[in-house]
Order: C-alpha cells, then structure tokens, then sequence
C-alpha cells in the first residue's frame, strides 16, 4: 500500500501531464531522468520499473521508450505487470520478479 500511494504521488506530481512534464524538467524526459525520478519516490519503484523494462526488451526484442514505460506507471491504476514488479522488488522477491517477467506484454498501446 505505501509503494501504490508513493506511485499515486508520482502520477500526480510528474505523470499527469506531459506538457507540464517536459515544462518543469526543460524537455523531454529521458529514461534515465524517468528512473531517478522513481527511485526519488522509492527506490523498489525504481527497481521494478528497471526490471520490466529489461524484460520488455528480452521478450518484444526492443527497448520500451520512456513515453511507454511512462503511461505503464500512470494509465489507469498502471501496468498490473509493472505494479507487481514494483511490489515483487520492494519484497525482494526475485521468484515474482521472474514470474511476472514472462508476463510482459509488447503491446503498450490501447
């Protein structure tokens, strides 16, 4: 519950606008920003964001972009995927990291 609560902060602070996004930062936000942005929120955020972002590109055999790993966290209540990663890396639990990376979608459009 702390970790959802910490990625609510994070959608309501940095996700909920692009525009506003890109305005406070001075452009666009590069993945590496993205990631230390999370990692500010907390670190296991940070963590399963990274894990699934390695698992996309080892299933779909190409790197997620920072607009998709993005709308991963922010669309909706995010990612189920990416929420459990982020839970599984806040308990360090690598069997549930590794299970739910075999469940990564290539598809992150609508």
């Amino acid at each position: 519950m702390v970790l959802r609560s910490a990625v609510i902060v994070l959608l309501i602070g940095i996700c909920a606008s692009p525009a506003a996004v890109a305005q406070r930062i001075g452009g666009e936000v590069t993945m590496d920003e993205y990631l230390m942005l999370l990692g500010q929120v907390d670190p296991s955020a940070r963590d399963g964001a990274e894990a699934f972002r390695e698992a996309f590109r080892l299933k779909c055999k190409r790197e997620i972009s920072t607009l998709e790993l993005r709308r991963a966290v922010a669309e909706g209540e995010g990612d189920p995927v990416l929420m459990g990663m982020m839970r599984a890396s806040h308990q360090q639990d690598q069997a549930e990291l590794r299970r739910l990376a075999s469940q990564v979608r290539c598809n992150t459009g609508p």
